[in-house]
């Protein structure tokens, strides 16, 4: 068995992406990787999420922050270049979640910090949470990654992770909000940059070997990172199918039964296009709720007179 470890030097959370990924397709089998790398201002979702419940998009990118979809599941994150991301890459038959969290346990020790695990995802001190991880499976490797929250803005965090309030959203996978906690709190002498050789002290130890450093600089010279990189920083894959969506709602009434379409812009959190399918008699109540909700915002409905039908209808798109 032999160690590798890598640090970037970008703060580009696609470049940084690119390179895990494509660490993970290597066809090693006697290589154990550690991979450390920090990103600006960015919200990171998990594959199956929305980005738009998720993240206050319009305010990250305003203020030049990143929007990275990776291709683990789990929830919604938050870095910043205060703190550190790890990556371990480990071939199938040497694959250990538990020996990889010891070695995030036995750096944060060395800064007087005892770290436990919560569940399958999360590391606590003091019950506080300073890192989610997420996990993939490769054709040789398998993924183990997570961040280390050191000294982030947490009022960046607040800012951008937090969700505008629509209620007409896309269905998708909710992150769930944990409390959590600055390490650089519990003590001034831990920052992303000093834990780095803790990190990779703590990975030797643990592994009972010296390891192999690797220069990013030339890792992402490779035109597989590039198209990588590319495939990461695209609209497509992070936006895709989530920008636009059609909502269907269908129920029946004591007046009839209806079918709504309606077609919502995430972006402007407003609905574009509405379609109505009913046997109900008052046809002039149905023309009202198409003029009222196309163009309407996806939070509220409009002001309106008093009409049971109409009524109906928006409870059914509001509510």
């Amino acid at each position: 068995m032999k160690l590798k470890f890598i640090v970037s030097d970008q703060t580009n959370p696609y470049w940084n992406i690119a390179v895990e990924n494509y660490l993970l397709s290597l066809p090693e089998t006697e290589v154990v990787t550690l991979y450390l790398w920090k990103n600006r201002r960015t919200v990171v979702i998990g594959q199956n999420q929305n980005p738009f419940s998720e993240c206050n998009v319009e305010a990250l990118e305003a203020d030049g922050g990143y929007l990275m979809r990776r291709r683990t599941g789990g929830g919604a994150v938050y870095h910043d270049d205060g703190n550190i991301n790890f990556s371990f890459v480990v071939p199938k038959a040497l694959y250990d979640q538990t020996r990889q969290f010891r070695v995030i346990q036995r750096a944060v020790a060395d800064f007087g910090i005892v770290a436990e695990l919560s569940g399958r995802n999360d590391i606590l001190t003091e019950g506080r949470k300073f890192s989610g991880n997420a996990f993939s499976k490769g054709k040789y490797q398998d993924l183990h990654h997570g961040t280390l929250l050191i000294k982030g803005n947490m009022e960046d965090l607040q800012r951008y992770l937090k969700p505008k309030p629509a209620k007409l959203q896309k269905h998708g996978v909710a992150s769930v909000r944990s409390r959590v906690v600055n390490l650089s709190e519990l003590n001034a002498e831990i920052t992303s940059d000093s834990i780095i050789p803790h990190l990779r002290s703590a990975f030797e130890s643990e592994y009972s070997e010296k390891s192999e450093y690797s220069e990013f600089s030339e890792i992402i010279k490779r035109p597989e990172v590039r198209a990588l990189y590319e495939e990461f920083a695209s609209d497509e894959w992070r936006y895709g199918r989530w920008r636009t969506f059609t909502a269907q709602r269908t129920a029946q009434f004591d007046w009839g039964g209806v079918e709504l379409s309606l077609t919502v812009d995430q972006e402007r959190n407003i609905i574009t296009d509405v379609q109505i399918a009913s046997d109900a008699l008052d046809l002039a109540a149905l023309d009202e709720a198409r003029t009222i909700l196309t163009g309407a915002s996806t939070a509220t409905p409009s002001q309106h007179e008093p009409n049971p039908i109409l009524d109906d209808i928006l409870a059914l798109v509001y509510e």
